[in-house]
C-alpha cells in the first residue's frame, strides 16, 4: 500500500470552522497492480464548537473508499480523512474527487487526487 501525506495548500470551509492542510494530492505514477494508494487529508477544527464529518462521497466509483472519524472533533483538534484508491481498473491519467459534508451545514469541501496509473 502506498501512502501519500498532505502538502501545504490551505483551504477553509465556509464559516471558517474547518481548515484542511491540503485539498489536492498528486500521487504520481503507480503500477496498476501495485496495491491500494492511500491519501491522507488532515483537517483542523478552527471553530468554537465540536464538528463532525457527516458524509464523504466515494466519487461515484467503487475504486475509491473513504474513511473518516466518526466522533466529533473538538475545537483546536485535528482529524484525518483517508481516501483509498484501487488502481487495478485504471490506466493512464487519474483525476478524481470526493466531497465532504460537515455537521455545521457549511458548503461541502471537495478533496481531489490525481496521478498516473501504469499498466
Amino acid at each position: 500500500m502506498l501512502v501519500f501525506g498532505a502538502v501545504a495548500v490551505a483551504m477553509a470551509a465556509k464559516k471558517d470552522n474547518v481548515k484542511f492542510e491540503t485539498t489536492r494530492i498528486d500521487f504520481g505514477n503507480v503500477p496498476s497492480k501495485g496495491g491500494l494508494v492511500e491519501m491522507d487529508y488532515v483537517f483542523t477544527n478552527i471553530g468554537s464548537s465540536p464538528i463532525s464529518v457527516v458524509t464523504v462521497t466515494n466519487g461515484g466509483c467503487h475504486c475509491t473508499k473513504p474513511q473518516f472519524p466518526k466522533e466529533p472533533i473538538a475545537p483546536g483538534k485535528s482529524g484525518k480523512i483517508v481516501i483509498k484508491f484501487d488502481p487495478r481498473s485504471y490506466k493512464g491519467e487519474v483525476n478524481r474527487s470526493v466531497k465532504v459534508q460537515f455537521s455545521d451545514k457549511s458548503k461541502r469541501v471537495k478533496l481531489s487526487f490525481t496521478g498516473v496509473v501504469i499498466p
